[in-house]
């Protein structure tokens, strides 16, 4: 059996990189949890202080246990599919 993997996506409101994210993590039929960092600096400070950046979207791929992530930084939605299929989240 494979551990539960899960998917955050940080984005913002109106960011076209980030519905062009959440279209495509829908039509694989992904379920994600958003993080709406419009008008949240504070959220932006902690997307800087993992990953060194404060643009979105950014995407968490990982396991639930033991809370190990891998980050997408791209706007690219091949690094997203090649970090998905890393991660098995597909084939």
């Amino acid at each position: 059996m494979n551990p539960q993997r899960s998917i955050i996506i940080w984005s913002k409101q109106a960011c076209p990189y980030c519905l062009r994210t959440k279209n495509y993590l829908t039509e694989k039929h992904l379920n994600f949890v958003s993080i709406d960092v419009t008008n949240h600096d504070d959220l932006r400070d902690v997307l800087e202080m993992k990953y060194g950046i404060r643009h979105v979207p950014v995407i968490e791929i990982g396991l639930d246990q033991p809370h190990t992530y891998e980050a997408v930084t791209s706007i690219d939605l091949a690094d997203l599919e090649k970090a998905l299929k890393r991660n098995q989240v597909i084939q």
